[in-house]
């Protein structure tokens, strides 16, 4: 028997499913962390913290809040491990498809990119020259995190966060987990059980879209600035959600180059649908 309630938060639907609770006070913790992660990272929220080292001019120092500097600290982290195919500071790209909204001038120079954002310890950044940041590949997963530890913190044994097909499993029981065809998105397939871990998918199938007469989707190359537009997908299984939701997006780039990365993080990957390339 299991207690499940939902909210829209992060762009999806957050849904928190918790076995034998029917404490509201476990739904209040969990869904209060993802609505703090939310008011801090949403690109689309002028007073987020993100919004706020894009419309800083380079040099300038930002005091962000702790958990936006961990999600930072992270993305710069995954950046690295990747060589780029994960980059926080792909945002123009999607700026320029209308998948986010802009804060700053365009920059008739070109943007830099996450080697030039610096963590200057005390919670502030700062960057070395213009560019435009989003957190939206790894802030979702680190929200099904932190509502996972709201939840254990209350008193819950076993439950489930899922937010748009990221989610955490806890507890001893192991949870069914599908993913999408990527050919044919309502359908699923089952690809195993899951228990005491998270599974994180990137696919660009519910996003692709026409804009100024081009195809684009959510997710981009971010050393050739092309949308992905084939029919594929790539889940990541991994001891966090975090980990697995940043490392989708470089798998599903380059499923190859991310093998020891992958093992790196103990994780691994699913990857359906052909070989995948950029527009």
């Amino acid at each position: 028997m299991s207690t499940r309630r939902a909210r829209p938060l992060l762009g999806t639907l957050f849904e928190i499913s918790v076995a034998n609770d029917r404490s509201s006070d476990s739904f209040e913790a969990a869904f209060g962390a993802a609505e703090r992660v939310h008011r801090l990272m949403s690109a689309h929220d002028p007073e987020s913290d993100v919004s706020k080292i894009n419309r800083a001019k380079p040099g300038d120092r930002v005091a962000v809040d702790p958990w936006t500097y961990q999600v930072l600290a992270s993305a710069c982290g995954f950046a690295r491990s990747t060589g780029g195919l994960f980059d926080p500071c792909v945002a123009p790209l999607l700026q320029d498809a209308a998948f986010l909204p802009r804060f700053a001038e365009p920059c008739a120079d070109g943007w830099g990119d996450y080697r030039h954002l610096e963590l200057l310890g005390h919670c502030t950044v700062r960057a070395r020259c213009p560019l435009q940041i989003t957190l939206d590949g790894i802030a979702k997963g680190f929200a099904v995190d932190k509502a996972t530890e709201a939840l254990r913190e209350s008193g819950a044994e076993a439950g489930v966060v899922n937010a748009g097909g990221d989610l955490r499993a806890f507890g001893p029981t192991p949870e069914p987990v599908y993913v999408r065809d990527p050919a044919a998105p309502g359908r699923f397939f089952f690809v195993g059980q899951l228990c005491e871990g998270a599974l994180a998918t990137s696919a660009p199938y519910f996003s692709r879209t026409e804009h100024e007469g081009r195809q684009a989707s959510h997710i981009f190359h971010p050393k050739k600035g092309s949308a992905l537009l084939r029919e594929a997908s790539a889940s990541v299984v991994a001891r966090d959600c975090m980990t697995a939701d940043a490392l989708a997006k470089a798998v599903l780039l380059d499923a190859r180059r991310m093998e020891p990365v992958l093992a790196r993080h103990h994780a691994r990957a699913i990857v359906l649908g052909p070989e995948t390339e950029c527009a």
